[in-house]
């Protein structure tokens, strides 16, 4: 009988003994010995990592249960969204004070200060958060057998409201995206944002040295929103600093080739999302894989092929249990790649 890489860490992680796995398998390499050894999770198939964003798993309230969660599927690399992040270094509720809710009453003055009171807590914990505040989470993470590869930090471009409020990413946060990458030792950021946000990143990428993959969406009559492949090259010319985090559904769903742009752009991919959308013209709607027009196998077999190192996440985002979906997706992975 034949054993895969993952049948071997399988087994590890469900504690058999090494001596024994030993004498069940006696013509393992060292090397192969040596993995098992170790608790690293290996999800990297046939040359080809994938893992997948925490987004995947929102419904999960606890962050913890969702590395939890990675240790379950057996998935190896992790991107990391940055509230789950601050959530795993302790950072305090900012959803005090309650009330206020669409179409009902107005929140009371009582309830007003608690939200503003929980709102002053966060920003004071985010402006004293130092490397000794994230460490703990890479050393949980990595203790898990999974590696933080990626940080996904969403920015906004600032924009005055009707009541005189500014909203959006100041200068300060997006410092502090770049600082909390630094901490938690990533390789790269990814962030959903806008083409005008570009020229506001470039000078912190630049300092940073730290590269920003832009996340992709559908929307190509919006010249601002990161789309197309011109928008995509727009935001890369800004800074050598900025590359693409391709949404591989998305970018389909728009009308484009994602194996194009990958063959075209590879060097400047931080990684890639996956998901099977269908295309715009028949609902852009997002389902399980094998439902849409995504070619998820046509790029995997590219990144294998041509051995390129960035991960290929997962981005589950159709309806059912997130443990389950994700699951299938990595099992279809190991299929396509086989």
């Amino acid at each position: 009988m034949r054993y895969s890489r993952r049948d071997f860490g399988t087994l590890a992680l469900a504690g058999l003994p090494a001596a024994a796995m030993w004498k069940a398998f006696p013509t393992l390499t060292l090397e192969a010995r040596d993995k098992i050894n170790s608790k690293d999770i290996n999800s990297k198939i046939k040359g080809v990592t994938i893992g997948a964003i925490t987004y995947s798993f929102r419904t999960i309230q606890d962050p913890k249960e969702i590395i939890k969660a990675y240790q379950t599927i057996g998935l190896g690399e992790m991107e990391l969204m940055a509230n789950h992040a601050e959530a795993l270094a302790g950072i305090p509720s900012a959803g005090g004070g309650g009330g206020g809710r669409r179409g009902g009453t107005p929140p009371t003055p009582e309830q007003l200060a608690a939200r503003e009171a929980a709102q002053k807590a966060t920003a004071e914990w985010r402006k004293s958060a130092t490397e000794a505040t994230f460490k703990p989470v890479r050393k949980m993470i990595e203790d898990a057998g999974i590696d933080l590869r990626l940080l996904c930090y969403n920015m906004s471009d600032l924009r005055t409201l009707p009541d005189g409020r500014v909203t959006g990413t100041t200068d300060e946060q997006i410092e502090y995206g770049f600082m909390m990458a630094k901490w938690l030792g990533v390789e790269a950021l990814s962030t959903s944002t806008q083409v005008s946000m570009a020229k506001r990143t470039a000078p912190f990428a630049d300092k940073h040295k730290m590269m920003l993959g832009f996340h992709g969406h559908a929307n190509t009559k919006d010249t601002n929103e990161v789309a197309s492949p011109e928008t995509f090259e727009a935001v890369m010319a800004a800074s050598k600093y900025h590359a693409a985090n391709l949404d591989i559904g998305h970018y389909t769903e728009a009308g484009y080739d994602p194996v194009a742009f990958i063959q075209k752009h590879h060097a400047r991919i931080t990684n890639l999302h996956l998901k099977d959308k269908k295309k715009a013209e028949r609902g852009g709607t997002n389902g399980p894989w094998g439902t849409g027009d995504t070619p998820i196998k046509d790029v995997l077999k590219l990144v294998q092929k041509e051995k390129y190192k960035f991960p290929c996440n997962i981005e589950f985002e159709y309806e059912g249990d997130p443990v389950t979906e994700v699951t299938k997706c990595l099992a279809l992975c190991r299929e396509m790649l086989a």
